[in-house]
């Protein structure tokens, strides 16, 4: 008798690397690249992995299918309905959302496909975000009857009050040009163009100096946080810093010199 073989079960998140780049993909289409507590739990992972290791100079967050995230597994809320786990779930995602800010890369976010709920969160809170004309996005907690308190937090952070507002409140899709219009993302793309536009930005990016975009990131939301005195203050002290550093000696000492700067590794 021959043994049973086993279904080969595909990961739900995958992690590649190529030339100073991490692409982190979400890969459970059939259940919309839901974020579950177990998923959360393999971003912390893969965060600070990246986090320690300096050849990574961007991140992608990518995702396979027609959602780039349907948000929380609300089939997993639902019948884990207790408050030690409901609790553990939202201080899970805010974790994970949170070391996003953290990491001394710059984020992008390719959205693909719809992003709704906790999957909307995860575009706004990323550093920059490139999406398909075919992406949607809405904070749509509202038409279950539970409000998206937390997707609330980097939204409201992304574009103005009232706009913020009115999609938490109506639960509504806006487009992807609507999107662009209100600054949740940066770029949009024909589909079958929206490798080549993440590239772009990528390329635009991948070669600054590593140690200049991770101080440059941590004073950029330092600073928004900040009164404005002490914004000032604060980034002060990181342009002086910078300034007498090697990477802005070797970048500036290249423009005078009118060569192409040679940046330390």
């Amino acid at each position: 008798m021959h043994a049973k073989v086993k279904p080969t079960v595909e990961p739900e998140l995958v992690l590649a690397r190529k030339k100073g780049v991490a692409t982190i993909t979400l890969n459970n289409p059939g259940h919309y690249n839901v974020l579950s507590r177990r998923l959360l739990e393999e971003l912390e992972a893969m965060f600070r992995q990246i986090a320690g290791a300096p050849e990574i100079r961007v991140v992608v967050i990518a995702a396979i299918g027609t959602a780039f995230s349907s948000g929380h597994d609300l089939k997993e809320m639902m019948a884990n309905r207790t408050e030690k786990f409901i609790a553990s779930l939202f201080r899970q995602c805010s974790k994970v959302m949170l070391m996003i800010q953290r990491l001394p890369q710059p984020v992008i976010a390719k959205v693909q496909g719809i992003a709704t709920a906790a999957g909307c969160q995860l575009v706004a809170q990323c550093d920059l975000a490139v999406a398909s004309r075919d992406a949607k996005f809405a904070t749509s907690g509202i038409n279950f009857g539970l409000f998206c308190a937390t997707p609330g937090v980097p939204v409201s952070r992304n574009i103005s009050r009232k706009r913020a507002f009115e999609m938490l409140f109506t639960g509504e899709f806006i487009d992807a040009e609507t999107a662009l219009a209100w600054g949740l993302v940066n770029r949009i793309a024909p589909p079958e163009r929206l490798d080549a536009e993440v590239q772009k930005l990528v390329d635009s990016i991948v070669d600054k100096p590593r140690a200049v975009c991770a101080a440059g990131k941590q004073l950029f939301y330092n600073q928004l946080e900040s009164k404005l005195s002490h914004a000032y203050t604060i980034a002060s002290v990181a342009i002086t810093e910078n300034m007498l550093g090697e990477d802005a000696a070797e970048g500036v000492g290249a423009f005078v010199e009118k060569r192409k700067p040679n940046w330390k590794k």
